[in-house]
């Protein structure tokens, strides 16, 4: 719960979650929103007052992370979810709210707060400076090229690091400047930088791919969807190539025959 909720908005929130006053809560405060925002993010969007919520549920091994928002306008679903597979957050239910619009920023922050409470498991402080920084960066980016394709960069790049084991920055930015070709999204060097700095310290906590896919399939993997676009084009390309040689074989052969005959 944000600690600057009246308790009429408290009540609020609690009804809106389908739980009552008896739930385990955990509270945030602006002063610790800006403790892990506060140098990556517009003093607009951090604001003075903690409002945002969220609620956590653990789920079954395996199930991954899913993210409902309420209220929320400028952190989306996908951007949460990235941002907690690289706190380490695993298979969990979450919802994101607020009485009134707003940011959404400081509600990371208590989502991995209740999930430290709920799953008794601790995440580590840079874990938590590295998901923050990847919210707000993802945000930002959101703003310049859309939120959708930049969620889904994030995800992907995260993802190829993961698998591939890579610290070096400028594999890192290869792998940047691949992807973002892949998905049609154009980068100024300015943004590769941002993107190739975040991952670099992504890739510094190890995260096995394994677990990211599992906990983030609740995110389409567009890569996939492109890959398989493709080879359908492709084998539509190759059906009509067959098709013409199989006519001009025909017209070879009729031509052919009349000569001759």
């Amino acid at each position: 719960m944000g600690e600057d909720l009246a308790l009429q908005q408290r009540q609020q929130m609690l009804d809106l979650f389908n739980v009552d006053d008896k739930v385990r809560r955990v509270e945030v405060t602006n002063e610790e929103e800006r403790e892990y925002l506060g140098k990556y993010i517009k003093e607009e969007y951090i604001g003075t007052k903690a409002i945002s919520c969220a609620y956590v549920e653990k789920l079954d091994n395996n199930e991954g992370i899913t993210v409902e928002t309420y209220n929320i306008n400028w952190v989306t679903k996908e951007m949460y979810m990235n941002a907690l597979v690289t706190a380490g957050v695993k298979d969990a239910k979450v919802k994101v709210a607020a009485p009134v619009s707003v940011s959404g920023t400081a509600a990371l922050t208590g989502i991995i707060k209740a999930f430290e409470d709920v799953s008794g498991v601790n995440v580590s402080n840079k874990e938590k400076e590295v998901a923050n920084e990847e919210i707000a960066k993802t945000g930002k980016l959101g703003e310049e090229i859309g939120k959708q394709n930049a969620s889904q960069l994030i995800k992907e790049v995260k993802e190829e690091v993961a698998s591939k084991n890579l610290k070096n920055e400028e594999e890192i930015r290869e792998i940047v400047i691949k992807v973002a070709g892949q998905l049609d999204i154009n980068l100024n060097s300015q943004q590769i930088d941002e993107i190739v700095i975040l991952m670099k310290k992504v890739s510094e906590l190890n995260l096995e791919i394994g677990e990211i896919k599992t906990q983030l399939k609740n995110i389409s993997d567009k890569l996939n969807e492109i890959s398989e676009n493709s080879k359908e084009v492709k084998s539509l390309l190759q059906r009509i190539i067959d098709f013409l040689n199989r006519l001009f074989d025909n017209i070879s052969t009729l031509v052919k025959n009349i000569i001759e005959g």
